[in-house]
């Protein structure tokens, strides 16, 4: 089935859903008029509202997949119908940004829009554009508490340590450590926190790692060895 095929069916049930909520209202109409003007009122405002959030979701997440399918792509021949390919670089850098901007600016405050901006962020960053790295991270931390929000200000410290702004990254991490989320745990910040400090005040790096390396979760306590074996060669 196609995506035009799906949008249809999404868009069909979302209009089948509504004809039920009156047709809900028309079988019922002695009580209905029992309950007054005003609640046949709310009655259907409730109805379309769910409804049409529920739709709205579908759209946003339809949004989202097309986003990402982008943000995947590659430079070269076509790899097949499931691998989107553009004939140069720069191509493919205006479709991204492109296709996430448009996003944001469709679902402001949603979910999805938290992502596209992270997305923007990272992208920029990797371009070298900081100071839109940074601008994108901020929105996406200030449309929300999400786990995204938490992934923003991730990675806003990180792109802070690349400025030397190490006071600034370190708020950030301190209240990621405080306030840990499903995507950005505990000891993720505090490993994050001690490579934003290894520099600038080694031994209080050291400190924030050495309880990580009896963590009996094999991934932080490799990261933390990892991070003092770096740390003695330098």
């Amino acid at each position: 089935m196609d995506r035009h095929t799906r949008k249809e069916l999404k868009s069909d049930k979302f209009a089948q859903e509504v004809q039920h909520s009156v047709q809900f209202v028309s079988g019922h109409r002695e009580q209905m008029l029992r309950w007054g003007a005003p609640a046949i009122a709310l009655v259907l405002i409730v109805a379309a509202v769910y409804y049409y959030r529920n739709y709205q979701h579908s759209a946003r997440q339809e949004g989202l997949h097309a986003a990402l399918i982008v943000q995947n792509s590659t430079v070269g021949p076509s790899q097949g119908e499931y691998v989107l390919t553009f004939p140069t670089a720069e191509a493919r850098k205006t479709a991204v940004v492109k296709s996430w901007r448009e996003l944001a600016a469709k679902y402001p405050g949603t979910e999805e829009a938290r992502i596209a901006e992270y997305f923007l962020g990272t992208n920029a960053a990797d371009d070298g554009n900081l100071a839109e790295a940074e601008k994108q991270f901020k929105a996406s931390i200030d449309s929300g508490n999400g786990p995204y929000a938490s992934v923003g200000k991730l990675a806003l410290a990180q792109v802070y340590g690349g400025e030397g702004r190490v006071k600034e990254g370190e708020q950030l991490l301190r209240s990621l450590i405080d306030h840990p989320s499903v995507l950005v745990s505990k000891e993720t910040a505090t490993l994050a926190l001690a490579e934003l400090l290894r520099k600038t005040d080694p031994q209080r790096a050291k400190k924030l790692v050495d309880p990580l390396r009896t963590s009996t979760r094999a991934a932080v306590s490799r990261a933390a060895i990892t991070f003092d074996s770096d740390s003695s060669q330098q």
